[in-house]
């Protein structure tokens, strides 16, 4: 594995990556990822990746950031009473515990597949004598 430097991270022709790369936080005005497009009120709307952002790490591969066009992003879709009626179905299906059937009040982890009470059913509640 080669190792990156930051100066490797400048590529504005996209030469080197296929696609036009910048170091991290030196994006050109007019891009901006997924989460600035979101805190924006706006989604890609199906536009392909613009530029990259890429960040060096010392052992690892680097950090990517795709960019994406703020001038052809499209306004989030507001949530409609169905939507907001499946999302609430979702979540319900993801808390139920499928041995006995009870709202567990919180997400079930997928490693467990179950509430804790069915995961450890050799724990109780009830304080132990020493």
């Amino acid at each position: 594995m080669t190792r990156l430097t930051l100066a490797d991270c400048f590529d504005p022709t996209g030469e080197r990556f296929g696609v036009p790369t910048y170091p991290w936080r030196l994006a050109p005005d007019g891009l901006a990822t997924r989460r600035q497009l979101r805190a924006r009120g706006l989604r890609p709307g199906g536009q392909d990746v613009a530029a990259q952002l890429l960040r060096p790490r010392r052992r690892r591969e680097p950090l990517t950031a795709y960019l994406y066009r703020v001038s052809l992003a499209r306004p989030v879709r507001p949530m409609t009473p169905a939507r907001w009626h499946a999302h609430a179905a979702m979540m319900r299906a993801r808390r139920t515990c499928p041995h006995c059937r009870r709202d567990a009040g919180y997400v079930i982890p997928p490693s467990l597949g179950a509430c804790a009470p069915c995961a450890y059913p050799d724990h109780s509640d009830a304080p132990r004598s020493t």
